[in-house]
């Protein structure tokens, strides 16, 4: 698995953490100021890349999370199978297949020939937007 550490007080809005074994897109981070015992307090809250479900993480700001590491590629569209989309990788050229994106806009460009993103994060794929 590709993850990196790093301190739950270093992560900003934009960034990526796994939260429960699910990769997570940080949306928002407050800081409560610390008390007379102990640490300040980080309150973060995510949604998942692959789910969409908003998660949070409540803890000390020295907290070591995980990060996980996004391997960004590009890809061409071979077919499309239902709630499937075959792809293949213009650089290794395997074919596999990915889920059909949730997002309206990204699956109404979507055709045989068209160009795509694909990300793969914790050993799944995903299709992330149309070149």
């Amino acid at each position: 698995m590709a993850i990196e550490y790093a301190e739950l007080g270093d992560l900003r809005e934009g960034s990526y953490v796994v939260i429960d074994g699910e990769p997570c897109r940080v949306v928002e981070v407050s800081k409560a100021k610390t008390g007379k015992h102990g640490s300040a307090k980080v309150h973060v809250v995510a949604v998942g890349i692959f789910t969409g479900a908003r998660k949070t993480l409540v803890g000390p700001s020295d907290q070591r999370v995980e990060i996980p590491i996004i391997n960004k590629r590009y890809a061409q569209v071979v077919a499309i199978l239902g709630d499937k989309v075959q792809i293949m990788d213009t650089e290794t050229f395997e074919t596999f297949e990915v889920d059909m994106p949730a997002d309206e806009v990204i699956r109404s460009k979507l055709a045989p020939g068209v160009e795509i993103e694909y990300w793969e994060v914790l050993g799944r794929r995903l299709i992330y937007r149309v070149r």
